[in-house]
């Protein structure tokens, strides 16, 4: 029991005790030692209470000296015992690209990757043309909101462009359930597409320190593209992919806004943080400008897949094991 729980059962006691032992001797005719008695139990009451309250803080006083000297207890002890060994090996997420990791990429192979920063895929269908129009209708308040704060925008862009994959994987993954049959190869990709704009976004937050209203800013604008983003999949599919084909080609252009902002001086070519390093493995000696020449390259393979997708379901050729390279010493497995 807490120090304040006695205070306050205190309190109780003596708003009970004295109302009624005045009454009752009102009504009995007490005697001077009879009311002197009423007073005498009040106090050893409350003195009793008193010590109560210094041996409780004595006992709790003692049991936080112990845990600093004996460390977390034996419950933290029995964690770390029951921790499985999949758990205590690192799981680093994987590169967007294949050949990411085959060696360390410096500027020049950067610069090489074909990204096709003017690509883009004319709309033929009326559910294209929607989608063109919301994504770049969508794009002109942001265009007047950071205008050329490219960082932030960076930030507010990747904290959107992570909900497509994640969405994605997640609706066809159910379906993938209920109907008791493979994908298709989707999901994988879908998820894989999810945490490479997370990891996007884990690296524009080590170079950005957004402030509380951005930050509220961003999850409000997330929120609502999640809500509507989930409705328009589970609608229309195809729709939703070509809307993030659209979305990835503005990524490419702003991205390479970013790269000239960068070249003409107007922002630092800073150090490259460490989690971009070891993620795109760059040479130790890179900047922001390769960052953002390898976010760039992310972007355009995501362009490239997501109107692929949409292409697909258009059609009917939705399965990816009927187009996949194949290897002929190991089976090829439908999931």
């Amino acid at each position: 029991m807490s120090a304040s729980s006695y205070s306050q059962a205190a309190s109780m006691l003596l708003r009970h005790v004295r109302p009624t032992s005045n009454a009752m001797c009102r009504g009995l005719g007490c005697t001077v030692q009879s009311r002197a008695f009423g007073i005498k139990t009040t106090l050893r009451v409350q003195e009793h209470i008193s010590k109560l309250i210094k041996k409780d803080k004595s006992k709790n006083k003692n049991k936080a000296d112990e845990m600093q000297v004996t460390g977390p207890g034996p419950f933290h002890d029995t964690i770390l015992e029951s921790m499985p060994s999949e758990l205590r090996v690192p799981r680093n997420p994987p590169p967007m690209r294949e050949d990411t990791m085959d060696h360390t990429w410096n500027t020049s192979d950067l610069e090489a990757l074909d990204v096709g920063p003017t690509k883009h895929r004319v709309p033929d269908l009326i559910s294209d043309k929607i989608a063109l129009w919301a994504v770049k209708s969508a794009r002109k308040p942001t265009d007047i909101f950071f205008r050329n704060k490219y960082i932030h925008r960076s930030v507010m862009l990747e904290v959107v462009a992570a909900v497509p994959g994640m969405v994605g994987g997640l609706i066809r993954h159910i379906k993938s359930l209920q109907g008791m049959r493979h994908d298709g190869g989707w999901i994988g990709h879908l998820l894989h597409e999810a945490e490479n704009e997370r990891m996007h976004l884990m690296t524009w937050m080590e170079i950005s320190k957004p402030v509380l209203w951005e930050r509220a800013l961003i999850a409000t604008v997330q929120t609502g593209f999640f809500a509507v983003f989930s409705l328009l999949y589970m609608v229309s599919p195809r729709t939703a992919h070509r809307v993030v084909g659209y979305l990835e080609e503005e990524a490419v252009t702003s991205y390479t806004h970013f790269i000239g902002e960068i070249d003409a001086g107007r922002i630092e070519n800073v150090k490259a943080p460490e989690i971009a390093v070891a993620y795109w493995n760059l040479d130790p000696e890179s900047t922001l400008r390769d960052v953002v020449l390898a976010v760039r390259a992310d972007e355009a393979l995501h362009r490239d897949t997501n109107h692929h997708f949409s292409d697909r379901i258009r059609a009917k050729r939705e399965s990816l094991f009927e187009d996949m390279d194949t290897d002929g010493n190991k089976p090829h497995i439908k999931y």
